[in-house]
């Protein structure tokens, strides 16, 4: 069955570390690389495009060749004069990451300010996807025209999926970061949380809880990542746990949550089996963290 699988967010230029003390130049950013893994994973006969907004300067328009050239359609894309996609550095030790952000003048801050163009691309797609850094870089008011058409999208049977994705450093105040998170889950029919940024910033004692969280904000499906730990699924009535993938070596952790949620919406749609969709996934995952980057080239990947 064809379908379209729409992805909300920001797409940043990623500097990571190569041979010699040199960086290596890509992009990426998570709902992005959502999408990009999704791709690699749906049939021929669904479309995955990406919205945000680009400059109209250089770097903008390797950007767009760079999402064509994988599969992802750039049609929804504003392009906004005098601004420029962010730019994001990875640091890596022992494979664990941390970033360096550069995004004052990100064109995708401004991705919901056309809100006719936001419906019209939510509208003709069967499948979205956000994340908690979508609703981090967007005014409160752009956050509430955002919110408002995925609502809209998820009451019409759209599958809508929101992986929370904390980082404090983007939000105003803790308190204004949990307010909107809880409000994106309400959008949502799918939440895709880990458990250590939930146990972090929501005190949850345990994934139980925070299911049960979700479920109280009136989610009915929840995947909870919990990293070596595996993931716990919790949809249609029914809870299950996957056990992780082996990993002979971590090498890169910075897309391992963002190629869970893209090879498993890959899967789930085509299958309807979220338990052999959630152990593929696991797979993906493992892979990818085995490898530099957020993005690892379809050869080096499992299936």
């Amino acid at each position: 069955m064809a379908g379209k699988l729409l992805a909300i967010g920001e797409c940043m230029v990623e500097l990571m570390q190569a041979d010699g003390g040199l960086m290596r130049k890509s992009f990426a950013g998570d709902t992005f690389n959502t999408a990009y893994y999704a791709r690699q994973y749906l049939p021929a006969d669904w479309s995955v495009d990406y919205f945000t907004a680009v400059g109209r300067d250089m770097i903008s328009e390797e950007m767009l060749a760079f999402m064509a050239g994988h599969g992802v359609g750039t049609g929804h894309i504003a392009r906004i004069e005098g601004r420029s996609p962010g730019l994001y550095m990875i640091h890596l030790n022992d494979g664990e990451r941390s970033f360096s952000y550069w995004r004052s003048v990100s064109a995708a801050k401004l991705l919901a300010r056309d809100a006719e163009r936001l419906r019209a691309a939510i509208e003709a797609s069967d499948v979205i996807v956000f994340s908690g850094i979508t609703l981090a870089i967007l005014s409160p008011e752009d956050v509430d025209t955002l919110l408002a058409e995925l609502r809209r999208a998820r009451a019409s049977g759209k599958l809508v999926a929101f992986d929370p994705n904390i980082r404090p450093r983007l939000w105003e105040t803790p308190e204004r970061m949990r307010a909107t998170i809880s409000d994106g889950a309400r959008a949502a029919s799918l939440v895709m949380p880990s458990f250590d940024d939930e146990a972090t910033h929501f005190g949850d004692a345990s994934i139980e809880a925070t299911i049960a969280r979700y479920r109280a904000l009136g989610v009915p499906d929840i995947i909870v990542k919990d990293g070596a730990d595996g993931a716990t699924l919790a949809l249609a009535g029914t809870t299950a746990h996957v056990p992780s993938a082996k990993v002979e070596k971590i090498v890169d952790t910075t897309s391992a949550g963002d190629s869970f949620n893209g090879s498993f919406l890959a899967r789930y749609v085509e299958t309807g089996d979220a338990v052999a969709a959630a152990r593929f996934a696991a797979d993906v995952a493992a892979s990818v963290i085995q490898h530099h980057g957020a993005l690892v080239a379809r050869e080096k990947l499992p299936g």
